[in-house]
């Protein structure tokens, strides 16, 4: 990795700071090429800080370090882009990340249906929402239709209408995580789970 630290006059290049694990930017330091030896050697992410004018390991104080996984670099040679697994929030003012955002999980459109979910149960509009009507019934009718849906995905599995397996692996998948907040659990809860199996 041939990092181009003399494209500008201070000897810096940007390093963003993502989360490996949730892909949420955290926050944009700056290393020279000091720092970014350290970090590598220590697996501790290291900046050069500008105010300070000296290297500056994050979480120095804090205890809220940057434990380095990755790095890659833009097509430039100027930019950094540094993956970690973050020791308690980031900013130095007490937040996950220095846009003052939450670290979690995100899963595209699923955790949009999640919130969907959430809100049509919390709005008990059982007769307009067939997500509420569902879950005034309880929870075994809940299960009772993921496991219609399982069966009925089973059963477009083994035939050739692509379309009609795809509609069927929808309807499971809406109604498990209908099924995963009627028992108190989200799509994170069930990342956490199998990362905890990876080998």
């Amino acid at each position: 990795m041939t990092i181009n630290f003399n494209k500008n006059n201070d000897g810096l290049v940007p390093a963003i700071i993502q989360d490996a694990t949730t892909k949420n930017v955290l926050m944009l330091g700056y290393m020279n090429e000091e720092a970014f030896k350290k970090t590598q050697e220590t697996k501790l992410v290291t900046f050069f800080s500008r105010t300070k004018k000296r290297l500056w390991t994050k979480g120095e104080e804090s205890g809220n370090v940057l434990n380095l996984v990755n790095l890659k670099l833009d097509c430039d040679h100027d930019t950094l882009l540094v993956f970690v697994n973050p020791t308690g929030p980031t900013c130095h003012k007490g937040s996950d990340t220095c846009w003052n955002e939450k670290n979690n999980s995100n899963f595209g459109f699923f955790s949009t249906l999640e919130n969907v979910i959430a809100e049509r149960v919390a709005n008990k509009d059982t007769q307009k929402s067939y997500v509420a009507s569902l879950f005034d019934k309880g929870i075994n009718k809940i299960a009772q239709k993921v496991g219609e849906e399982a069966v009925e995905t089973v059963i477009e599995a083994m035939d050739t209408n692509d379309e009609l397996f795809l509609y069927e692996s929808a309807d499971l998948l809406f109604h498990y995580l209908m099924l995963l907040q009627a028992k108190g659990f989200t799509l994170k809860d069930i990342e956490l789970e199998l990362m905890k199996r990876q080998k």
